[in-house]
């Protein structure tokens, strides 16, 4: 009953037939036009993959990875729980950091672009491979924002970013990795972002800049009165106005023109975005009504928050995409999300909004990670991840 009311589409499908629907239906199929990916790191992959020993299975290059990502976050918030290290306390997050961070970054980097090609090297390429790589993109993607943040710092009057600025530039990121595979949803194909290469460059630029000079270079005017840090999120959202999402709108009209959209109607085209969309418009009027300012009193678990909660949102789409299947209209980590939003807003929870907003946090993390170990577990033995090493070699 209890996984019932937590996973209310299986009582709907079985995930014998789930699976078996991703084996069946499930096709990889993904374009790179970003010259950057092309002509520079593509070649810098393939040289690298050649010295991952055969016997290393590709899901355990891309769990490796996403370790890394989540070491090099929680020894951030270690040193800047706040985000004020980097502003009004430079020097507190020590050299080593940094350098840190640019080394597990890189390698996150490269162990993300390398396991598929490892994968096909070992003729060990599976959907269930995509299925595990994509689930941990879509949670790694608001840890690489949340890193980000350590570099640029909370705005303390002079300079630094504000906490809604943080909110914002989050909620585009996250957006746009919803926009690429709600495209896949309808198209059957992964237009991979022009963004993901270049902002991966430039955070391992910026922690390896910071470690050389110090994080004072980010709070110094760069360009007509703009620090880098404001320039960088003007072009984050412009090209998330301005290029993705009128990318991904093109390609769904391709595809409608010559007849190749996997999906019938409208509503079936646009069932994808109602949880995603209900998620940001809950959560945007929790930032705003909060009686304690939630978001600014607890910045970092607001924001992890919401990319957990995100991730396992879109995990879902994710599945439906590969299996072929319907996408659920509500995800039931909004109703929840809902009553404490409400009960906040009201002054009903009074001082204990901060303490709501924690057990929520921790509920909704305990809730992801045993949904990934439920999936896995309804995955053949021959093909669960914990193997981590390809018997046959």
């Amino acid at each position: 009953m209890l996984k019932a009311i937590f996973y209310p589409w299986k009582t709907v499908f079985s995930m014998s037939c789930i699976f078996t629907c991703l084996f069946l239906c499930s096709q990889y199929s993904a374009v790179d036009t970003n010259p950057l990916s092309v002509y520079v790191m593509q070649p810098l992959w393939n040289r690298i993959v050649k010295i991952v020993p055969l016997w290393i299975a590709p899901n355990l290059l891309t769990f490796s990875g996403f370790l890394m990502i989540l070491i090099n976050y929680f020894l951030l918030s270690f040193y800047d729980w706040d985000y004020t290290a980097s502003g009004a306390s430079p020097g507190i997050v020590p050299t080593w950091v940094w350098l840190f961070g640019a080394c597990t970054t890189f390698c996150a980097y490269a162990l993300d672009s390398i396991d598929g090609k490892h994968a096909r090297r070992t003729q060990s390429s599976s959907p269930l491979g995509e299925l595990f790589d994509h689930g941990l993109d879509s949670w790694a993607t608001s840890i690489f924002i949340l890193s980000y943040f350590s570099i640029c710092s909370r705005d303390n009057g002079k300079t630094g970013i504000s906490v809604h600025t943080m909110y914002i530039s989050l909620s585009i990121v996250l957006l746009n990795f919803m926009f690429s595979h709600w495209e896949k949803y309808n198209t059957g194909v992964l237009f991979l972002p022009w963004g993901y290469d270049l902002s991966q460059v430039t955070l391992i630029a910026m922690y390896l800049v910071t470690a050389a000079v110090g994080v004072e270079v980010w709070h110094k005017p760069f360009l007509f009165g703009y620090y880098i840090t404001d320039i960088l999120v003007i072009l984050l959202i412009g090209c998330s106005i301005f290029l993705s999402l009128p990318q991904t709108l093109y390609n769904i009209h391709k595809a409608h023109l010559k007849k190749t959209l996997k999906k019938d109607s409208l509503y079936e085209g646009l069932l994808p975005l109602v949880s995603p969309v209900l998620l940001f418009a809950l959560l945007t009027i929790w930032v705003i009504l909060s009686p304690c300012d939630i978001l600014a009193k607890q910045t970092r678990l607001f924001l992890w928050m919401v990319g957990v909660v995100f991730s396992n949102v879109i995990c879902r789409v994710i599945i439906c995409q590969m299996s072929d299947t319907r996408s659920e209209a509500f995800h039931w980590l909004l109703f929840p999300l809902a009553l404490v939003i409400y009960a906040a807003v009201t002054g009903l929870l009074g001082k204990n909004e901060e303490m709501a907003l924690t057990i929520f946090t921790t509920l909704a993390t305990a809730a992801h990670v045993h949904y990934g170990v439920w999936v896995i577990s309804w995955i053949p033995f021959e093909f669960i991840f914990g193997i981590y090493r390809l018997l046959s070699y």
